[in-house]
């Protein structure tokens, strides 16, 4: 897959590149209501003998139009969208540059210089997907611009348990920490990649030692408590406890991290990348009276682990 970065305006020139079956939207998650819109036009791609592509922005639009919540932290930050959609087998990566500038565009403008211009013949998005300025282009208009130069799939709302699945909705769920939940509607477990770094050494001191992981900020981190991880860890997987927040039975005050016990596993991995996947809340973050009492929580909540994965 190529990535291809475009402000505005771009030097692409139609008489350069493939016919091209475009999936538009932002994606920040690539869930299952995404994953549709893409997949769509991969297929319609290899039915035409053209070539897939998806556009997304960059930042998220709600930050350059001053929304109340500002998405400056995400499902899917740029570099694992990549390999999300590398793994989809789509051929190229349009990434256009969110400003104020390019979010003025009239909608027409957008569709002449950002779809006819980039030689696409055909367009895939979601029956929501807006573009133009203040986001009066839509789905239903988007014939009438195309002016017969592209046609178009509209992909409509797709609901489990009488729920949209959106982005907005798994961001909840992750504010909560019901990460249990949304494999359903990601279509995977929820994942941050990170890299392992030195901590105090706290949990080795009370027999139970910890990874620390730094998270990309750009990633969404879900709720303080304590969850059943695996982490991905080169080509292996393991099984163990994660806790994120802030070790109050030692501190007052600091700021939230991100450490793993990984059962049956002693080597050194300071340095190393990792991938770290959320599978279920075991319960909130609290502070304990003593270190003993801390020591025997650990200990359940290595127990309730070992339960989840022998029961799975």
């Amino acid at each position: 897959m190529k990535t291809i970065t475009l402000s505005h305006p771009h030097q692409l020139k139609k008489n350069e590149l493939p016919p091209t079956v475009l999936a538009l939207g932002y994606f920040d998650g690539i869930h299952k209501g995404h994953q549709k819109v893409i997949g769509t036009a991969a297929k319609i791609a290899r039915e035409q003998k053209a070539v897939s592509a998806v556009m997304s922005f960059h930042p998220h639009p709600s930050v350059v139009l001053g929304k109340k919540e500002a998405h400056v932290s995400y499902l899917t930050p740029l570099e694992k969208k990549e390999v999300l959609l590398r793994e989809m087998g789509i051929d190229i990566f349009y990434l256009v540059e969110f400003n104020e500038e390019f979010a003025s565009l009239a909608p027409l403008t957008f569709i002449q210089e950002y779809l006819t211009g980039l030689n696409v013949r055909h367009v895939v998005a979601g029956f929501d997907y807006t573009y133009g300025k203040f986001g009066k282009g839509n789905m239903a208009k988007m014939n009438e611009y195309a002016k017969g130069e592209f046609s178009q799939t509209v992909i409509e709302k797709m609901e489990i348990h009488g729920q949209k699945i959106s982005s907005t909705l798994i961001r909840n769920l992750l504010k909560e920490g019901d990460v249990d939940q949304i494999p359903e509607y990601l279509g995977r477990p929820y994942s941050i990649t990170g890299e392992v770094i030195h901590g105090e050494s706290r949990g080795t001191s009370i027999g139970f030692p910890t990874a620390n992981i730094s998270s990309n900020d750009d990633y969404l981190i879900p709720a303080n408590g304590v969850y059943i991880v695996q982490v991905e860890i080169g080509d292996t997987v393991y099984n163990g406890v994660a806790n994120i927040g802030k070790k109050p039975t030692f501190h007052e005050d600091r700021e939230a991290s991100i450490e793993v016990h990984l059962f049956d596993f002693s080597s050194n991995i300071y340095g190393k990348t990792v991938e770290v996947y959320w599978l279920s809340r075991i319960r909130d973050e609290k502070k304990f009276d003593s270190v003993d009492s801390l020591v025997k929580q650990i200990s359940a909540d290595k127990q309730a682990a070992l339960d989840f994965f022998y029961e799975k």
